[in-house]
């Protein structure tokens, strides 16, 4: 084994392997116990096997290449509703995984800075790089959150209720350290110690599962609040490519006003996915006034994702109407995905040929603000699309709300992984805000999330299903401060391992 791993061809490709492996503990398939031997055996390698800095940093960026390439190939689904985008998808599939990847390799290369050995101090450096890297990548260039590790525990909602209190990129930063843990084995201390270790690792793991167990079954026992509005979360599942066509606006209208069987008396709020019409701008809708006044009445309401224009600028919008078409509401996406809603160095790229991916020309414009809606008493905050992905980012001015609305279409996502990936995002963001979730896609996982994490309601099929009470839970400390809890963890781990290299010194 030592031979091997001195060869540096045969150590690249165990590096590879091991992000390929890393990539099943996520979901779908939430092999979580994976990262139990690649983190541990990936950390042992660095501190047995590399000591040049340059060659440090491909054990990391070649080990995250494996991870992302396994685990995010649903991106070039997107590329093959346009033949114009076709040529790119064999460069998309190398390079967005090759350019991920470096901040893997930046984890590698910043550790071997202070000379690892096989000591506790090892864990809690990698660890903190790892997880502080990971904390980077999430907001750098407009940030990109998908696939963490902590979310291969996206199962385990009883492990992950702490999130209320400590939020994603802390318990992040936690999970790599408990699944580095086995790498002690191997470290030239006592036998006591690394008992000591183990069972004070495993108390803690026991304690946070059973106070996760607690407030789950507490939850069980509270009292659901009636809602003073029917949400009807409506999934079309109409084919994407039918978007890239021309669309006939009325037929596409009637079709989905069908689909949600409005023809009640009582109060009800219609939720459609994202950019479920295409073919016309929010100001045709206008045009459709009968549509909506002959299938809706005055108790009825409309939430809905449409492109509208401002000031020559285009906009991925929700809107919410009455019976009569008319805006009440109008939210205009924060966040936009680069290349798919935006062209970067779009004067350039253009010269090439580019466009976004997405229907037309010309690159949305980003909102810039985000406000809570109110509709029949009820309020909720408004996210489009992936804009669920970005912990303590989803409700800046802090006021008290009823829900979280997300709206998406994951049709660019395929027949892959990628929805469930997207869906485990709500999961984490309900336990973090203490809210419910009421998500409506197309082509993707519609869901009900409530404030623990558990998924009371989904459909994956055309239909559409009620919500018609929730529970609530208490503000949670996390909604309250935010990311700014991470740094408190990086703090306390700067200080254990300052103290930790003293005593190895000495």
């Amino acid at each position: 084994m030592k031979s091997i791993l001195e060869n540096k061809t045969f150590l690249f490709l165990i590096c590879l392997l091991l992000g390929i492996l890393t990539s099943f503990s996520l979901p779908p398939f939430n092999l979580f116990f994976i990262n139990f031997l690649t983190l541990p055996v990936l950390l042992y390698i660095l501190v047995n096997y590399v000591d040049k800095k340059t060659i440090s940093f491909f054990v990391g960026w070649i080990f995250g290449f494996g991870y992302f390439i396994s685990n995010i190939y649903w991106i070039t689904n997107s590329l093959t509703f346009d033949v114009k985008f076709k040529f790119i998808i064999p460069f998309a599939l190398i390079l967005i995984p090759l350019f991920l990847g470096i901040f893997y390799g930046l984890v590698t290369f910043l550790c071997n800075f202070f000379n690892l050995k096989n000591k506790i101090s090892s864990i809690l450096i990698f660890s903190i790089f790892f997880g502080g890297i990971e904390f980077i990548r999430s907001f750098i260039f407009g940030g990109f959150p998908w696939n963490l590790v902590v979310f291969s525990l996206s199962n385990n909602l009883h492990y992950l209720q702490i999130l209320s209190y400590v939020g994603t990129y802390s318990l992040n930063l936690l999970s790599i350290t408990i699944f580095l843990l086995p790498v002690i084995i191997f470290f030239k201390h006592k036998i006591l110690t690394k008992f000591l270790i183990f069972s004070l690792s495993l108390i803690l793991l026991v304690i946070n599962i059973l106070y996760g167990n607690l407030i789950i079954k507490n939850f069980e026992k509270k009292n659901y609040d009636n809602l003073s509005s029917i949400i009807r979360v409506i999934s079309p599942n109409i084919p994407i490519e039918r978007f890239l066509s021309n669309q006939d606006a009325e037929k596409s209208i009637n079709e989905l006003i069908s689909l949600s069987n409005p023809h009640n008396l009582k109060k009800t709020i219609f939720v459609y996915p994202e950019g479920i019409i295409t073919s016309i701008y929010l100001k045709d809708l206008k045009l459709f006034k009968n549509n909506f006044k002959e299938n809706y009445n005055n108790n009825h309401k409309v939430i809905l994702g449409i492109n509208s224009i401002n000031q020559n600028k285009i906009y991925n919008s929700l809107i919410v109407l009455n019976n009569e078409s008319e805006v009440l509401y109008k939210y205009n996406k924060n966040k936009l995905v680069p290349f798919g809603e935006f062209l970067p160095f779009e004067d350039f790229l253009k010269i090439l040929g580019l466009k976004k991916i997405t229907q037309g020309y010309q690159s949305f414009s980003a909102g810039v603000k985000r406000e809570i809606l109110e509709i029949n008493k009820l309020k909720f905050i408004p996210l489009i699309c992936y804009e669920i992905i970005y912990s303590g980012k989803i409700n800046p001015n802090k006021k008290y709300y009823d829900f979280i609305l997300n709206i998406s279409e994951d049709g660019w996502f395929g027949k892959t992984i990628g929805p469930q990936q997207h869906l485990t995002h709500s999961i984490f963001r309900s336990i973090e805000e203490g809210k419910n979730v009421i998500r409506s896609t197309n082509n993707g996982i519609s869901a009900f999330v409530n404030p623990k994490g558990q998924i009371i309601k989904q459909i994956k099929e055309k239909g559409y299903f009620d919500v018609i009470k929730i529970k609530r839970v208490n503000k949670t400390y996390f909604a309250k401060h935010g990311n700014k809890i991470f740094f408190y963890f990086v703090l306390i781990y700067t200080t254990f391992i300052v103290i930790l290299k003293i005593r190895e010194n000495k």
